[in-house]
C-alpha cells in the first residue's frame, strides 16, 4: 500500500498513518495466518502463529493511539460496540 499523504492536511497526517498502520498490520495477520495454515511443518506452523499475534499486538497499539488522536473515531468505536451489544 503505497503512502501519499501529499493531500492529506498536516493536521490530520499523523491519523493517516496510524491508520496505513493498522492495515498493513492487518494484512500481515492475514498472511501469516494463511501460511500457518498451508504450513506442513509444525515448527514454522507455530512461528507464523506467534509472529501473527505480535502483529495483532502492533494493531492494538496503533488502535489506542489513533482513540487519543481521533475523538471522533472513539465515539465511533463505541457506538459500534453499542450496536453490537444490542444484536446479541
Amino acid at each position: 500500500m503505497p503512502l501519499d499523504l501529499s493531500k492529506v492536511s498536516q493536521e490530520n497526517a499523523d491519523k493517516e498513518i496510524l491508520r496505513i498502520g493498522m492495515l498493513a498490520e492487518l494484512d500481515a495477520i492475514n498472511l501469516y495466518e494463511q501460511m500457518a495454515a498451508m504450513a506442513q511443518d509444525g515448527n514454522l506452523k507455530k512461528v507464523l502463529l506467534d509472529v501473527a499475534k505480535e502483529e495483532k499486538t502492533h494493531v492494538g497499539e496503533f488502535q489506542a493511539m489513533l482513540l487519543k488522536a481521533d475523538q471522533e473515531q472513539a465515539e465511533e468505536l463505541k457506538e459500534g460496540e453499542k450496536e453490537i451489544e444490542e444484536m446479541s
